[in-house]
């Protein structure tokens, strides 16, 4: 077994590239959005668009385009897109939403006191809107890397 073959794996591929693009994204939109250049969003969980829909969607799409649409492969691909992408925003934006909460909780009990506690990440999951943005750039980093690439 060549362990090189991996880097003829399309799937693999079109979804680590779908991932790497909309980690990049993150910070011009961010910056569209707040003005501010915050380079910590290439490394972020949350924020537009959605690399986790990304990553599921563009290796999902490459094993439709690669094996078809009618392979046990690709349906397999879709039931796990499917919770990723619900979990991205569902579960984890409404634990972003209780973290931003329990953060103003804590402001407001501890105003004043010397004892500070590490605030809880807000940015967890994701809106309809980065989930889209995520789906979207999967479905076109694969068909392009199937077109022109691989």
């Amino acid at each position: 077994m060549n362990l090189l073959n991996i880097l003829k794996n399309e799937a693999l591929i079109s979804g680590l590239t779908a991932w790497l693009l909309a980690q990049i994204l993150k910070v011009p939109f961010e910056f569209f959005r707040s003005r501010k250049w915050n380079w910590a969003m290439l490394l972020a969980a949350g924020g537009m668009p959605s690399s986790h829909s990304s990553l599921m969607v563009g290796a999902t799409m490459a094993i439709g385009l690669h094996e078809g649409f009618d392979s046990s492969m690709f349906a397999l691909g879709v039931a796990i897109t499917m919770i990723v992408i619900y979990d991205a925003a569902g579960v984890r934006r409404q634990a972003g939403m209780h973290a931003e909460r329990i953060n103003v909780l804590f402001e407001e009990l501890l105003r004043g006191h010397i004892w500070s506690e590490e605030e809880l990440r807000e940015v967890l999951g994701h809106t309809p809107l980065e989930v889209t943005g995520g789906v979207l750039l999967g479905i076109l980093v694969a068909i392009l890397l199937w077109m022109y690439v691989l």
